[in-house]
């Protein structure tokens, strides 16, 4: 799938702007290079809840922005074990895992602030499967392509799964954003770029026409400092090749 060109950060501002200008925004201010949070947060949580892709899912993966943290306390409410990236995969162990089995205070554990205290950090090999992926969005068409604040950690973070075998072409991903988030105009589709199965606002559940979902890590698209900098990509990047 490709989609005409469109300026992706000309997109992120006016979007930011709207949210902001309309009194959308919520905590943390600005909404300016963020993930935004927005009204409505809990409701549109309330609709990926109502899936059955959320009702069947045992292991989520979920970003860890202030918008999605309805998502994230949903989930440990249910006995649903959630992971969250070390933000920039700057660990080994990158993955903070939430087991509702060992937390006290869900509400509290979901909280980024507080996670640390509750997760255990894991590398990558040691999560299970994972059956649904919830990522944030600044922005989002109708048929699954996303717009995140343009770092690329959230198509990263999804490579590395499918680099070792935990996610693929079947496993569920969702966004939860504002109506407003929600865009009409073309957005260009790189080939890292992970579409989205599902789109959840508080007035409706959209199921979109995804594309295919990356193959694993686009080795090429990354710059040997971006490699480095990352241990976990560091390791996978040094296993020797079927030809050595």
């Amino acid at each position: 799938m490709k989609w005409a060109d469109v300026d992706k950060q000309a997109l992120r501002e006016r979007m930011w702007d709207e949210l902001e200008e309309r009194g959308v925004a919520r905590f943390p201010f600005p909404p300016h290079g963020r993930i935004p949070n927005f009204a409505g947060a809990e409701a549109a949580a309330e609709r990926l809840a109502d899936t059955p892709e959320w009702a069947a899912a045992d292991a989520v993966k979920a970003n860890p922005d202030a918008p999605q943290l309805p998502v994230r306390r949903r989930a440990l409410r249910v006995e649903k074990t959630a992971y969250m990236a070390v933000p920039r995969l700057r660990d080994e162990r990158c993955f903070l895992e939430l087991d509702p089995a060992r937390i006290d205070d869900t509400d509290a554990a979901a909280t980024i602030s507080s996670a640390d205290d509750y997760a255990e950090r894991v590398g990558p090999e040691a999560l299970p499967a994972i059956d649904l992926v919830v990522s944030g969005s600044v922005a989002v068409t109708e048929t699954g392509a996303r717009v995140g604040k343009g770092e690329g950690y959230s198509d990263l973070e999804f490579a590395l799964l499918r680099e070792i075998g935990l996610v693929d072409d079947d496993t569920t991903t969702a966004t939860t954003v504002h109506e407003i988030q929600v865009v009409d105009e073309p957005v260009e589709v790189d080939p890292h770029d992970v579409p989205m199965d599902l789109v959840l606002t508080p007035e409706r559940t959209i199921r979109t026409t995804a594309g295919v979902k990356p193959s694993g890590i686009d080795w090429g698209g990354l710059s040997e400092e971006r490699i480095e900098e990352i241990p976990v990509l560091a390791r996978l990047a040094s296993r020797p090749t079927d030809s050595e």
